[in-house]
């Protein structure tokens, strides 16, 4: 047998240059659809390239430098060399955000947060809290005067007016003691004083809250020249029993901050004989008795011992008792006698203001 003659055995196909060349498209294709698999493709056709065929040194060389010239460019057609664009989107998928993420970060399309109300609150205390909210705070007048805010502590917020663009508050304020008007730059909203004359001091008062106007501004004052000026407490406790005789100011006046309201009240029972208000203040004695001026004796006569003296004002001359009288109230006759209601005995003498006034004997 000629020894030259024998024929080679065939090379299983997985061995031959065909299958290695093929392990090397496959590098490409799959690079193109994912990099971790063209990858991974690439070190198997290195290792066939270098195990499988017999292939002389620099050629296996040379294709294991096309193995990954071919994963780069199948790659590269596939787009998988996007790193920015593909590690954004895995971010994006990771954190659960997505495209609505990527939405809510632009602050063009955020929604803006929700502004604290700061109406109602000193003006300085409001400007604090926006500031520390991240705005920038200005004023102005609520009122239609446009008057200028100095004490922004004596100011009060009425209005207020965001700019989210350019994160500004604007704030309309009054006066402290000034209703806020309906509308920034409207007239302040005073209340008007309502007609209480001749009403009794529980229906006055009644009247006065129902017009808006504060209490603490209202003084009384009585309309008598005997008799001193009620308390508010006073005032209630026989509430109808006294009666507003004069007011100020007159019906349908603004009330403003500035504005004292004076009740002159008179004050009768049904048992009294004048039931009606003077024709003005401080000209009439509650008590006629302590009228200082002289009254005649209707029917004077000289052989009566009770007449060597006169009896002027509640009191008389000569020491002698003139019955109940009031303590404080004027008398005219030095060192007369009387008692109060209670049976407390007084005496005429002169007051502090230099007047004879009744006190304890």
């Amino acid at each position: 047998m000629n020894p030259y003659n024998v024929s080679t055995p065939a090379r299983p196909w997985w061995k031959t240059t065909q299958a290695v060349l093929g392990v090397l498209a496959l590098v490409a294709l799959l690079g193109a659809f994912s990099f971790s698999l063209g990858f991974l493709m690439m070190i198997a056709a290195m290792v066939a390239v270098w195990v499988l065929p017999p292939w002389r040194r620099f050629v296996r060389l040379g294709a294991a430098f096309g193995a990954f010239v071919l994963l780069t460019v199948g790659a590269g057609l596939g787009g998988q060399l996007d790193s920015s664009g593909t590690e954004k989107t895995d971010a994006k998928t990771r954190d659960g955000s997505g495209a609505n993420a990527e939405v809510a970060s632009s602050p063009t399309a955020s929604t803006p947060p929700k502004t604290a109300d700061y109406t109602g609150k000193p003006l300085d205390e409001a400007e604090k809290l926006a500031r520390s909210a991240g705005y920038t705070t200005v004023h102005h007048d609520a009122a239609e005067e446009n008057r200028a805010i100095i004490v922004r502590p004596l100011w009060t917020v009425c209005f207020q007016k965001v700019n989210t663009a350019v994160n500004t508050i604007d704030f309309a304020a009054v006066n402290t003691a000034e209703p806020c008007p309906e509308q920034d730059g409207g007239p302040l909203p005073w209340p008007k004083m309502p007609d209480v004359v001749g009403a009794t001091y529980n229906t006055a008062v009644e009247d006065l809250k129902q017009a808006g106007i504060d209490l603490a501004r209202v003084t009384l004052d009585d309309v008598y020249l005997d008799i001193d000026a009620p308390t508010a407490e006073e005032a209630a406790e026989d509430g109808d029993e006294w009666r507003v005789c004069f007011q100020s100011p007159v019906k349908e006046t603004k009330v403003t901050s500035a504005t004292t309201v004076h009740l002159d009240l008179g004050k009768w029972t049904d048992a009294d004989l004048a039931q009606r208000c003077p024709s003005a203040k401080d000209t009439t004695y509650k008590f006629p008795a302590n009228d200082p001026a002289p009254h005649p004796d209707p029917d004077p006569d000289p052989d009566d011992d009770r007449h060597n003296s006169t009896t002027v004002g509640g009191g008389s001359t000569g020491g002698d008792s003139v019955g109940t009288v009031h303590p404080g109230s004027f008398c005219s006759s030095p060192g007369a006698a009387g008692v109060t209601e209670a049976g407390t005995p007084m005496v005429c003498g002169s007051g502090s203001d230099g007047r004879n006034r009744w006190h304890r004997a």
